[in-house]
């Protein structure tokens, strides 16, 4: 209990915190506001997206916001709703409705907190790039197919995967077409997408929507608008919460804090390859994060996650500190507080215009076309990674693309391992002697690892020695060995055995001899005195057996 009490004193925000906050105190201001015009539009469009409504986006990133930039591990972050975690929440929106959502989103931030007390953040940055890169590709095109019906003025598709529901729009929208809508959302995605590379500091989506907005008052064009929102942020309340429900709502919980343990990880990880001097903590982050998932459902928010899209805009915009973050989330309360009736009036189509340009920033062509090139099995990794994302969930992908590439990388690790012979040093003895011995003796060097991944080619190489007396096997480069390895080992020398051959082992690690011994592999050939310290030894002992008339055997003393 002590210990646990120690980490979570640890979690919590310090002087080193509050000493960055002083450092640029208007830098961070300005940062903040600028990261907020850029993140209203993408907090309504998300939380329209997850199935809650716009008005659950804001709350989601004033509230999450501003707990994660007050207890995160990273003095850049900006967090919020985010359009990976919309994938994942729509199937549950459907399933289980808002409440369900809420309750899920509470359950994941107390799986947060648990990983961050486990001290697990660490370890997220072993996850292979192909798999990021395989379903970062793949929660593009099912962002952009979730914007489909908006962006076509359809609002009764149906279907029960993204793909489906966007089909079906396209079928409603050829029989009874809506050009408006889609003039409005093609035009706010090409305002963005062309003002990104003209001026990239300037926030084309604020720009693009309040023109559509305006556009949409003055012609009188059938849209459907975002629709009233209430006047500052509702009371919090606990009447989601179902402890009944838990054991059902679980699997959907530890979905949603996989994502954002991933998404705000490898955020955090961006956001410091773009600055010099800032490190994240990935274990506080992970406990930010989770203290934001529980506050966020109190007031009917969504799960938050770190967003890679507006921790670089932080990062452009000068923020040195967590104040930055802190005032983005409070420019959005007085915005949703001020504003509250005009943000209404937005047209839905212009938010899935600034998603379906977002989902085009979102992949990098370049990188995904050399990943693809780079091997076969990360070309594998990639594409399942991507195919699944799209066909199924993001859950399912990033087990099904880790999976894999572990079965890849087991299988290149495999190869590696050598069982390569080798040629005894005979200098000193006659041309006779030699070829007596070239037939007789035979040493073999084990190269990497040895382990249940290589231990079946092991032993048919050895299975293959014949015409010997002698084999001797020379672990001393033998990276690694796993039971499977030293059980594979310990068959290879009983069936030598079998066939009258004698085997030496010599050069084997302690760490190694340790899993040999336990196993009971070399246990035998150490109390027959085969197991030498060193192969110059263990060839010395060979050839007295090998060449009985000479005088090399080795002393007992040199045995190991």
């Amino acid at each position: 209990m002590a210990t646990l009490g120690r980490r979570l004193v640890d979690l919590l925000p310090g002087r080193a915190d509050w000493q960055a906050v002083r450092r640029a105190p208007r830098r961070d201001l300005v940062a903040g506001l600028t990261v907020a015009v850029v993140a209203l539009p993408l907090a309504l469009a998300f939380g329209v997206t997850s199935g809650l409504g716009a008005e659950a986006g804001l709350v989601t990133a004033v509230v999450a916001g501003a707990v994660a930039a007050v207890f995160g591990g990273s003095n850049l972050q900006v967090s919020g709703p985010t359009g990976a975690m919309t994938v994942v929440l729509v199937p549950i929106v459907q399933q289980f409705g808002s409440a369900g959502v809420l309750m899920v989103g509470a359950l994941a931030g107390l799986i947060l907190v648990a990983l961050a007390l486990a001290r697990l953040g660490r370890y997220v940055r072993y996850l292979p790039v192909p798999v990021i890169e395989g379903f970062t590709a793949g929660i593009a095109v099912v962002i952009a197919l979730q914007q489909v019906p908006a962006a076509l003025g359809v609002t009764d598709a149906d279907g029960e995967r993204v793909w489906a529901v966007a089909a079906d729009a396209v079928t409603r929208f050829v029989v009874q077409p809506r050009p408006a809508a889609l003039a409005v959302a093609l035009g706010v995605a090409a305002v963005m997408l062309i003002g990104a590379r003209w001026r990239p500091g300037l926030p084309f989506s604020l720009f693009a929507v309040a023109a559509a907005t305006l556009l949409a008052e003055l012609v009188p064009v059938d849209l459907v608008r975002i629709g009233a929102l209430p006047q500052g942020l509702p009371a919090p309340s606990l009447d989601f919460l179902d402890l009944g429900a838990v054991g059902v709502l679980l699997p959907a919980a530890l979905a949603v804090a996989a994502l954002a343990a991933l998404e705000s990880l490898l955020s955090a990880t961006v956001a410091d390859g773009m600055t010099v001097g800032q490190r994240h903590d990935p274990d506080r982050e992970l406990f930010g994060q989770g203290l934001a998932n529980l506050a966020s459902p109190l007031f009917g928010g969504i799960p938050a996650t770190a967003a890679i899209a507006r921790t670089a805009v932080n990062v452009r915009a000068g923020a040195v500190s967590k104040l930055a973050a802190l005032t983005h989330a409070v420019a959005l309360a007085g915005i949703v507080l001020a504003a509250a009736p005009l943000v209404g009036r937005i047209p839905l189509a212009a938010l899935a215009g600034v998603l379906l340009a977002t989902t085009v920033r979102m992949v990098e062509a370049a990188s995904l076309w050399a990943l693809a090139r780079a091997t076969r099995g990360d070309a594998l990794v990639l594409v399942l990674t991507f195919a699944v994302t799209v066909i199924w969930d993001l859950v399912t992908a990033v087990a099904v693309g880790v999976g894999v590439a572990v079965v890849v990388a087991l299988r290149a690790v495999a190869r590696s391992a050598r069982l390569e012979q080798v040629p005894l040093d005979s200098s000193e003895h006659t041309a006779e002697e030699q070829a007596l011995l070239a037939e007789h003796i035979v040493a073999y060097r084990l190269d990497g690892p040895l382990f249940f991944a290589a231990a079946h080619n092991f032993l048919l190489r050895l299975s293959d020695v014949a015409d010997v007396r002698v084999v001797i096997l020379r672990m001393s480069r033998v990276s690694t060995i796993d039971a499977t390895g030293a059980q594979v080992l310990g068959d290879a020398v009983r069936r030598l055995q079998g066939r009258g051959i004698t085997v030496l082992l010599s050069g084997i690690v302690p760490g190694h001899g340790e899993v040999l011994d336990t196993l009971g592999v070399a246990d035998q050939l150490r109390r027959d005195g085969l197991v030498f310290a060193d192969t110059p030894t263990a060839i010395a002992y060979a050839r007295g057996i090998a060449l009985p008339s000479t005088d090399a055997c080795a002393p007992e003393a040199n045995r190991s």
